[in-house]
This record gives C-alpha cells, sequence and structure tokens, in this order.
C-alpha cells in the first residue's frame, strides 16, 4: 500500500508564501474556524516531510517563541510532535524536534521510499523547492492550499510555484474558513 503524500501549503491570492513589511502570520486573517480546521488536521496519525530550510525556519521560528504566541497555535504544537522525516544532505542528527530524522540523498528517492513503507499518511507544511520537486515526480496526491485574502504584490515572499512544471488540477475538495479563507484541495497531474 502507498501512503497518501498531501503537499499543504499557506498562499496570499497572489501565490505568495510569505510576505514582509508589516504583515503578521496568517496576514492577520486567521479565524477560530480556520484554527479549529487546522487542528483537526492534525488530530490523525501522520508523518510530517520537511525540506532543510523549512525546518531551520519553523526550528527558528519555534526556539524564538513562547507558549502564548501565535506561532504556537495548538495546530503547530500538534505537528512538531508528529513523526517527522526531513529531508537534507546538510542537516546530521538529532534534530531539535521531537520524533525527527534526517534522510540525505536524492529526495525524489527518499519520499518514493517512504510513500511505500509508511503506515500513516504524509503531509509537507511549507517546503516549497521540495515539494515542487515531488510534483513532477508525480509523488504528490493531493495539494492542499489555504488562500488567504490578501494580495501582496509589493512584499510578497517565496512564491510558491516559480519554477514549477505545468499541472492539471483536479478539484476534489474546498470549503469556506471563517467567511474569509478558501481551502482548496487538488489532485495534480503533470500537464502533457
Amino acid at each position: 500500500m502507498t501512503a497518501t503524500y498531501t503537499f499543504d501549503v499557506f498562499s496570499s491570492v497572489d501565490g505568495f508564501g510569505a510576505a514582509g513589511g508589516d504583515w503578521t502570520g496568517y496576514w492577520g486573517k486567521q479565524g477560530p474556524e480556520l484554527l479549529a480546521h487546522r487542528l483537526e488536521q492534525y488530530d490523525g496519525e501522520q508523518r510530517m516531510v520537511f525540506g532543510a530550510t523549512t525546518y531551520r525556519e519553523f526550528a527558528r521560528m519555534l526556539a524564538g517563541s513562547t507558549e502564548e504566541s501565535e506561532v504556537r497555535d495548538p495546530w503547530v504544537t500538534k505537528m512538531i510532535n508528529l513523526p517527522a522525516t526531513v529531508v537534507s544532505n546538510t542537516l546530521t542528527g538529532p534534530l531539535d524536534w521531537h520524533d525527527a530524522t534526517v534522510a540525505g540523498g536524492d529526495a525524489v528517492e527518499v519520499v518514493r521510499r517512504l510513500k511505500q513503507e509508511s503506515d500513516a499518511p504524509l503531509r509537507s507544511h511549507g517546503s516549497l523547492s521540495l515539494n515542487r520537486a515531488l510534483m513532477a515526480a508525480g509523488l504528490v496526491d493531493r495539494v492542499q492550499v489555504s488562500v488567504f485574502p490578501v494580495i501582496t504584490g509589493r512584499t510578497g515572499l517565496s512564491s510558491i510555484f516559480q519554477g514549477a512544471e505545468d499541472f492539471d488540477l483536479e478539484l476534489i475538495g474546498s470549503r469556506t474558513l471563517d467567511g474569509r479563507v478558501q481551502e482548496l484541495v487538488y489532485r495534480p497531474t503533470l500537464h502533457a
């Protein structure tokens, strides 16, 4: 049996995963329904997959946060307590993360092996370049995009799909959270 792999990402309407300037986390648009839904998504058994850059960013954010900060929202606490694989040729273990291991080598081969061996679904939050490569290799089963109602044309950081291959997307789920955030779940197929 092959484990399902979900690429989970937050996005502005114009396709950025973050923004500089005076934007805060979630672009300041989070609400109770979004946060409860995120918590529910991290309830079940699953294995997280991160690239080295995203792992370092999460570790840095968490080290500089307090229990009361939005960085420590309950869903984030659940996420960091799930087993994780960090795909990296530069990091070595042990990592400062609960139940995380480093897997070196070609990312596509690492995730292909994880999909074959894992009893739990795989999920990656962020890790843009890693997930673009995995999509191109046909290893991403679902792309879950939470679209926040902002345009970050001047301050946008981390263009989510810049440099990605072309894909056809089949919409397999959608919902509106807090009356403003759109969650869209797609099944990607490489455009031939």
